[in-house]
């Protein structure tokens, strides 16, 4: 599959073709720990790497080669990795790339998974992490410190959305010899594709858009054919092995990708403008709406849409925001994102309610904020869930 094709042929056909022998048109699970060999000369070849060929599923398995194909295809890399979990795809590429005595330099909007690895676990391990707020280039260029080694950037930011000029970032990094991980799973690949704006590692939580129906847990890694064969003798060693169904749900989730981020992105454009003119909101955080600081950067950086997750403030602080939670009715009450099935979460009463006030405020977390990752129900329907909430 060439990557001159357009991006919703590629979800369909990139990583797969049918096999000889059977021409299964749908892509086989091959639900197998290990593979067999016709002979010793051949196992050696094979695990030598002289002769293609599968060993053991925790090296590589045909299943899960296909998503890696199709997800290297979309966001236009030379390779991909598939593992466990978003974490497992983050923390892959941060310990494969840092090392003890090594910095790394975070964007301050991140997963609190992500803030808890940078904050605990790294400097365990002997690696220095900082954050800054990255959407100015100049507090990042002021923040670099001699043995910076990596910049680690999500953007559009959880929870804020707070946005990133990849570009001018990227080509910061490399003027100082420093390599830029991008998570992209709120944009996806559809959205943006910051490996084409000079970055040098995307990272996905594959759990979320490119899976879409929330039924199993994955992750992603991209990169040039170098650093992902870097970061694979990593990953074998850490062991975060993506199962072979959740590698096939996956890949069968992101056939449908470019259709379902389409509607996501013209749904959640319609939330956000109905949101904007609410009288119980006091603000809404949506990269295409005018009023959003960093418009014009989402029109440049962001393709076809601006995501369908919007976060907006209610006014009433905590007690707003835990009356909206118990009065939805077809809004699902849950964390995560990019389902099929819009999901709203409010972080100060439920993710974060343990949180002194102060850190949570630091982490964007305002007692009103809700965050909604809007689905693809009819967008009637889920303007009418909200409105009837927000009234009672």
């Amino acid at each position: 599959m060439s990557k001159t094709h357009g991006l919703q042929t590629q979800a369909i056909h990139a990583g797969y073709g049918p096999e000889p022998g059977c021409q299964a048109v749908a892509v086989p699970i091959y639900q197998t720990s290990t593979f067999g060999f016709e002979s010793a000369a051949q196992s050696a070849r094979c695990f030598s790497g002289e002769e293609d060929g599968y060993t053991y599923t925790r090296y590589g398995n045909p299943t899960i080669k296909v998503f890696e194909d199709k997800l290297a295809c979309m966001e236009g890399a030379e390779a991909a990795q598939a593992v466990a979990s978003g974490m497992a795809a983050i923390s892959t590429a941060l310990l494969g790339l840092a090392k003890a005595g090594d910095h790394v330099l975070s964007s301050d909007a991140v997963y609190i998974g992500t803030h808890l690895m940078l904050t605990e676990t790294m400097p365990e391990l002997g690696i220095e992490c900082s954050y800054v707020d990255a959407s100015n280039v100049d507090n990042v260029a002021a923040a670099i410190r001699p043995n910076t080694k990596v910049i680690y950037l999500e953007t559009p930011g959880n929870p804020s959305l707070k946005l990133v000029d990849l570009a001018a970032v990227a080509a910061l990094a490399r003027e100082r010899g420093i390599l830029t991980i991008v998570d992209n799973t709120f944009a996806s690949p559809i959205n943006q594709r910051p490996l084409q704006l000079g970055c040098d590692v995307v990272v996905h939580s594959a759990t979320k858009y490119l899976n879409g129906h929330g039924d199993c847990i994955g992750g992603g890694i991209c990169g040039s054919e170098e650093l992902i064969k870097k970061l694979w003798h990593k990953y074998i060693q850490f062991g975060g092995t993506l199962a072979p169904l959740n590698a096939f749900l996956i890949a069968r989730g992101m056939q449908t990708l470019p259709l379902r981020m389409r509607a996501h992105n013209q749904i959640a454009q319609q939330v956000a403008e109905f949101l904007e003119q609410h009288s119980a909101v006091e603000r809404v955080y949506y990269p295409g709406l005018p009023s959003f600081p960093q418009y014009e950067l989402a029109k440049k950086q962001m393709t076809g849409g601006f995501g369908a997750m919007v976060c907006f403030e209610l006014r009433g602080g905590i007690e707003a925001g835990a009356r909206l939670m118990d009065n939805v009715k077809l809004c699902t009450i849950a964390v995560s994102l990019g389902d099929v099935v819009t999901l709203i979460s409010h972080p100060a009463s439920m993710t974060h309610a343990m949180a002194p006030r102060e850190d949570r405020l630091k982490a964007g977390i305002t007692d009103g904020l809700v965050r909604l990752s809007v689905g693809l129900e009819d967008v009637e329907d889920i303007i009418e869930d909200l409105d009837q909430a927000m009234r009672s």
